[in-house]
């Protein structure tokens, strides 16, 4: 009898062990012992969010590496797709091609694509005070206005616009191409200039220079100003040709968050910004994406990025069942 009874005790603890290794590991604080390296590569625009994440994931669970880098959201998806990378940033809209080659997105956070001048632009009072419209912007990407007067309706003013695109493919081309008028990052005109830095320099060298740039390249993340010797060209949303009171949140980087999250900010440029597996993430990826949908939204605005509303958690959640 006491055989039989240590044989049902000893039986229901491994019956328990079995459900509770078949949880897999969620990415939250108490969960199994997580090791090993997640290599993530691609979008600049998420590039500065993940490696916070991967910071904070480390303090939870030390023995997991990180090897981050970026390079585009169309190198995250290649990385990805391929092998070469486990996770993949990608900041625009997931393609069907992709999809049909494995692609499984998850949308962890908001940003937007802001178009940026340089500081000492001799028309930049006129420029904050009216703002510029979709379609000036579209005229300026595709090579249509030529010179600021041509879209500050001065015909006086002839300084030639100076206009800067992005080399690389990348999510935010992609994403301000498409908010010019459904364009593709091919169409915009304009000097190629690799990477978000390398544009946001190339802006402020120029005077009579405009790009575009991911929120936390256009912004000090320091100061929460823009960067130095860089302003925003604040966009004339409602083309009355005033930048109004709801218009006017581009002084510091909380203001365009907050636009961002109040959807005034228009999106296009404002987007989702993903994740990226070669079909359904499992083991160590699965666990870091689960944890930065949870815990790891709480780190979102301090990095400069919009969190997810719970809603919106919820239904990428799902995906990952």
């Amino acid at each position: 009898m006491q055989h039989n009874r240590y044989f049902k005790i000893f039986l229901a603890m491994a019956l328990l062990s079995l459900l509770l290794g078949g949880c897999g590991n969620t990415g939250k604080s108490g969960d199994e012992k997580l090791s090993g390296t997640l290599t993530i590569s691609g979008a600049w625009a998420l590039y500065p969010m993940v490696v916070q994440w991967g910071e904070e994931f480390q303090k939870v669970y030390p023995d997991v590496q990180f090897d981050i880098s970026a390079g585009g959201a169309g190198k995250g998806m290649t990385d990805a797709l391929s092998g070469a990378a486990d996770i993949g940033m990608v900041s625009r809209e997931v393609k069907q091609e992709e999809l049909d080659q494995g692609a499984f997105w998850v949308t962890v956070v908001a940003d937007a694509v802001l178009p940026t001048i340089n500081a000492s632009n001799p028309h930049l009072a006129k420029l904050q005070a009216q703002g510029l419209t979709r379609a000036d912007f579209e005229a300026i990407w595709m090579g249509k206005a030529k010179t600021w007067g041509d879209v500050l309706g001065d015909p006086s003013i002839t300084d030639e616009i100076h206009v800067y695109t992005r080399s690389d493919a990348c999510g935010a081309a992609e994403t301000w191409a498409l908010y010019l008028g459904k364009y593709k990052q091919e169409d915009l005109q304009g000097v190629a200039v690799y990477g978000d830095p390398g544009l946001a320099e190339a802006v402020a060298k120029d005077p009579l220079g405009i790009g575009f740039n991911n929120l936390n390249f256009a912004y000090d993340m320091n100061t929460s100003k823009p960067i130095e010797a860089l302003q925003i060209a604040p966009i004339d949303v409602n083309e009355n040709d005033a930048i109004d009171t709801a218009e006017a949140y581009y002084a510091d980087k909380q203001g365009v968050m907050l636009a961002i999250a109040e959807k005034r900010y228009p999106s296009p440029p404002a987007r989702g910004l993903n994740l990226v597996t070669n079909g359904k993430p499992t083991g160590l990826a699965l666990a870091f994406i689960r944890w930065t949908l949870t815990d790891g939204q709480t780190f979102a605005d301090p990095t400069g990025f919009i969190p997810l509303t719970e809603a919106q958690v919820e239904v990428e959640l799902a995906k990952l069942k």
